[in-house]
């Protein structure tokens, strides 16, 4: 059995205005940098092998957090990556399509699958693992939409006899010291 752990990346000036693919590399800033120390806290203690991230700063900045107490090397992948947003973000290439994102992602799924067998932490960026909840799910990209993720929430998967059970959505649970202090959305 394998457990997957869809860990979306803390606060960032930019994601907080969901202006699509702008400022995809932005720092955290500081609401997500507690955010990220709070989440790495809250796992602590839950058993984790291994922890993949996107390779863009505010993933890379709150799996580092969650590897940092495990005393785990982040693994960073390139299928974790946001959306190519293309000529949105002013690139010479096309956008990728959402069945691109969910091929890539599913490949890393299944691989991660074959290597572990215990807890692995993914992660990456809200449009990403939207796709990647759908597809665990056996659901089309056309319930993409139905799917919400907040910022350093936590989406748990079980694998178990060749297929995936969802466990948990959208665990923001350990960041309520930050909604009492006024400086988290929740």
């Amino acid at each position: 059995m394998t457990t997957i752990m869809l860990v979306r990346h803390g606060d960032t000036d930019w994601n907080v205005e969901e202006a699509p693919g702008a400022g995809a590399d932005a720092d955290l800033n500081e609401t997500g940098l507690k955010q990220a120390e709070l989440l790495a806290e809250h796992l602590e203690f839950v058993p984790i092998e291994a922890v993949y991230s996107s390779l863009l700063k505010p993933a890379l900045s709150t799996a580092e957090a969650i590897a940092l107490l495990h005393r785990l090397k982040v693994i960073e992948c390139h299928e974790l990556i946001d959306y190519d947003h293309g000529e949105w973000k002013g690139l010479a290439h096309h956008s990728e399509s959402l069945t691109d994102v969910r091929k890539r992602g599913i490949s890393l799924v299944n691989r991660i699958i074959e290597e572990h067998r215990g807890g692995v932490v993914l992660v990456s960026h809200h449009l990403v693992h939207r796709v990647l909840i759908c597809g665990l799910m056996g659901l089309n990209n056309t319930f993409f939409w139905n799917v919400k993720m907040d910022n350093c929430a936590i989406t748990t998967f079980v694998h178990e006899n060749d297929s995936f059970v969802l466990k948990a959505h959208n665990d923001t649970s350990f960041l309520k010291p930050l909604e009492q202090t006024g400086t988290g959305e929740g």
